[in-house]
């Protein structure tokens, strides 16, 4: 009987001491495992349509390549010991910030190749890191993906996905096409992130509920096999049929022709290696890495007539702008840290800025589209500022 009641006591025990153990190991992680209603909020979106300043000037920063890993453990790449003490991905961080508070950009434009898939274990919380700093200052952004985006725990459809809901975001997975049988649907397209953003007129003008300014934005690809061989993505012809029926829509009537446009993905198209033998402003450094496939991109921006410019990156100690039957191709330079680069090569970002020209008594539409480059050097040097574009409307001079 005294046998039977000691079993009891210690079992008795031994269960409190369990349930004990649960609840403590509960009240540790239940933030985690119970839905907090409190903290679910809605995106923060920025103040659209996107449109000129009072001044006339609408600015956009490129940045290329930053190849953001896990932060401070993540290593710099090609970088001396004399420069820096130590060097990581939080000196990519500390770059946009000096670029955003300098420049004051209207909009970020990241083309590609913004984490480095392989030095990441989460994706989404890298992004988020990389990102960061346009969050922070409330600024417009927008994003495209490069050959290595996808290479951690995203892939490409999630990863513009998750680009889309982030803070201040104007990214999109794909054009929404009109459907009055089933409402918006997502156009059948290949790749990504195509998408157009439009910019609207200074506030006051006449042309402030109007389109003044067309920003189209590519997904280039990652890695394909052509007969063969192993190549770099491209601009397939799918999307550049999109651009070109979207390119087509909303002109302004008082301007009369499709707005200026200028076009961001991340690899560059194949005809840029000719680039090498005509004149052109900024380094030529590195063989031009892309697809062996012959795209129709630069057929396409021609026949269009309104796209003045293409910004790219991919190969980072690239930063020169060139020409190629009347448009202009440019590279923003190598951004990130843990990005390949050069001893003794400053990492740099573009900048591109347009202008409105001035009418008797109000802005009217763009006059001016010009670009330079700023390197992360101790006075952000200001390098390679040229004109890229011109109107040669009278009404507007």
């Amino acid at each position: 009987m005294n046998c039977s009641i000691g079993n009891w006591k210690h079992t008795v025990l031994y269960l409190t001491l369990i349930v004990s153990l649960l609840y403590f190991i509960e009240s540790l992680i239940s933030h985690k495992l119970h839905i907090n209603y409190n903290k679910i909020r809605l995106k923060r979106s920025p103040n659209l349509p996107l449109r000129f300043r009072d001044d006339g000037t609408f600015k956009i920063l490129q940045v290329a390549d930053m190849h953001f890993g896990m932060g401070m453990i993540t290593r710099c790449r090609d970088v001396l010991d004399s420069e820096f003490e130590y060097c990581s991905d939080l000196n990519t961080t500390r770059f946009l910030r000096r670029m955003i508070e300098s420049e004051r950009p209207d909009l970020i434009a990241f083309t590609g190749d913004n984490i480095f898939g392989s030095s990441t274990t989460d994706a989404a919380e890298s992004l988020l890191e990389a990102i960061g700093p346009a969050i922070e200052y409330g600024i417009p952004w927008a994003a495209v993906l490069g050959n290595h985006d996808h290479e951690s725990t995203l892939n490409r459809l999630e990863l513009m996905t998750f680009l889309s809901l982030m803070d201040f975001s104007v990214s999109q997975i794909n054009p929404l096409v009109e459907d009055e049988t089933k409402g918006d649907t997502m156009r059948l397209i290949d790749g990504f992130g195509n998408y157009r953003v439009r910019v609207y007129g200074a506030p006051g003008s006449v042309l402030a509920n109007s389109t003044v300014f067309d920003l189209f934005f590519f997904d280039s690809g990652d890695r394909e096999i052509v007969q063969g061989k192993r190549t770099y993505g491209w601009i397939k012809e799918s999307q550049l049929r999109w651009l070109q029926d979207t390119s087509i829509q909303g002109h302004s009537q008082r301007i009369h022709v499709n707005p200026p446009a200028l076009a961001f993905f991340h690899i560059p198209i194949l005809e840029v290696r000719e680039l090498w033998y005509t004149p052109f402003i900024g380094q030529f450094q590195e063989g031009v890495a892309c697809s062996i496939v012959q795209s129709g991109v630069l057929q396409t921006f021609v026949s269009m007539g309104n796209v003045k410019a293409a910004f790219m990156g991919h190969d980072h100690v690239n930063d020169f702008c060139g020409t190629l039957k009347g448009v202009w191709f440019c590279y923003g330079g190598g951004f990130g840290y843990h990005a390949y680069g050069r001893p003794n090569w400053h990492r740099r970002a573009r900048v591109i800025e347009a202008k409105l020209g001035k009418g008797r008594d109000t802005w009217e539409g763009i006059k001016l589209i010009k670009t330079w480059k700023r390197l992360d050097d101790e006075y952000l040097s200001k390098i390679d500022e040229q004109v890229l574009w011109e109107t040669s409307d009278s009404f507007l001079k």
